[in-house]
């Protein structure tokens, strides 16, 4: 009897579904950027493998490790936005290379978590130009979703319609019916190459990594910018808008080591999860505040399961059809670009300098070998610096005079 209460202390069943949800929202949305990344810094099969694990073990230690430590719902994923900004910057990059980028931006965390440089640095890039910055990396995901419907009408189109539906009736789960109906309409409609499946564990490949400074420039700090704004800042406002007031120093600390410790076994980014996190501080994973973190915890181990089948992960997206894999990339990356645009074009004053750095950055351009991502910031600052050059800052009304008897003296 003592060990079932134990067991139910550790595993209440409304932490462990948040937990699990969490994670099939967090896979399910961003697997197929993560695999395409890969692939477009020329991984084969056992890299792609290594990619999983080294992602999953570095989600499993920080999840349930902060989680512990601090006793708050501590969620940490991938990045996302940093994936899609992989499959267009790794383009024809070594994968040595690339792995010496992601090494480099998990220094980068980890030296601000360290000298507590997260809110200073970040507070010099102005937010809706690293808003304009992610939303052109996206821009492209977002139009390939209806690029898709003309070849591929009657997959990507039923999984459009769902997916709005189910973003008005089950926010939660639009992604995953989404994809779910994009499944059976590619059953029906083939494309499935069920004989690349295999079943087995992941094991590590480790690539040494090389650092070039035209990838550390044009990657590794559009990867870093791209993950401490899109990612972290909103991952820590998320905590703080459930209350857990947790120390967000160590948070970037722990997650850059650990980013730069499986660097070299394929893990690009490792940062605080939002969506996801979102998850597991509410109320439907417990109903006491002060035990949700058990939902971040149990994250954490699914995360784990994640990373060990990567192999079994990797041969299921080779064996997705290509249409399926653009679409629910696309859908996943909908509510993303959204509210980049949204926090982009919110300030009147920073209008423009944001336009021009989304335009800049979904065009592709490439100069001196350096993407697009990084001249897109450029051209921004540049005209944000040109734009306010000489405008008259707005005068601070002086406080009124206090009445005699309110007065200190």
């Amino acid at each position: 009897m003592l060990a079932i209460t134990r067991i139910r202390a550790a595993a209440p069943p409304s932490a462990v579904a948040a937990g699990l949800i969490a994670v099939m929202v967090g896979v399910t949305s961003s697997a197929a950027l993560v695999f395409t990344a890969a692939r477009a810094a020329g991984a084969d099969s056992r890299e792609i493998s290594s990619w999983m694990l080294a992602l999953g073990v570095g989600l499993a230690c920080t999840c349930i490790g902060l989680s512990l430590r601090y006793r708050a719902p501590v969620v940490t994923a991938w990045s996302t936005p940093g994936a899609a900004l992989l499959t267009t910057g790794l383009s024809g990059v070594p994968m040595a290379q690339a792995v010496g980028a992601f090494v480099f931006s998990g220094l980068l965390i980890l030296v601000s978590g360290v000298t507590g440089w997260f809110s200073r640095l970040m507070g010099r890039i102005p937010v809706p130009l690293a808003a304009a910055l992610l939303a052109g990396v996206l821009l492209r995901f977002g139009t390939g979703l209806f690029s898709t419907m003309h070849d591929s009408f009657a997959v990507a189109f039923p999984m459009f319609v769902l997916y709005l539906l189910s973003r008005r009736l089950l926010p939660r789960y639009a992604v995953l019916l989404a994809l779910a109906v994009g499944v059976v309409a590619t059953v029906f409609t083939g494309g499935w190459q069920l004989g690349k499946v295999r079943l087995a564990l992941a094991t590590p490949v480790f690539t040494a990594p090389e650092f070039d400074w035209k990838v550390l420039v044009s990657v590794g700090a559009p990867l870093f910018v791209v993950t401490m704004a899109s990612q972290n800042l909103p991952g820590v406002a998320v905590l703080r808008g459930a209350g857990y007031d947790v120390p967000v120093s160590p948070l970037m600390t722990w997650t850059g080591a650990a980013n730069a410790l499986l660097a070299p076994f394929g893990a690009f980014g490792l940062n605080l999860a939002a969506i996801t996190a979102a998850i597991c501080t509410g109320e439907e994973a417990h109903p006491e505040r002060d035990r949700r973190f058990l939902a971040a915890v149990w994250a954490g181990v699914f995360y784990l399961c994640v990373g060990l089948l990567g192999a079994t992960v990797a041969s299921l997206l080779t064996a997705m059809p290509q249409e399926l894999v653009l679409a629910i990339a696309g859908i996943g990356l909908l509510a993303t670009i959204e509210a980049s645009l949204t926090a982009a074009l919110a300030d009147k004053a920073s209008r423009e300098a944001a336009v021009v750095t989304f335009l800049a950055t979904a065009s592709g351009v490439t100069l001196l070998g350096i993407g697009s991502a990084f001249w897109g910031l450029l051209a921004g600052l540049v005209t944000a610096v040109i734009a306010s050059a000489g405008r008259p800052r707005p005068e601070v009304p002086a406080p009124a005079p206090q009445p005699d008897e309110l007065r200190v003296h």
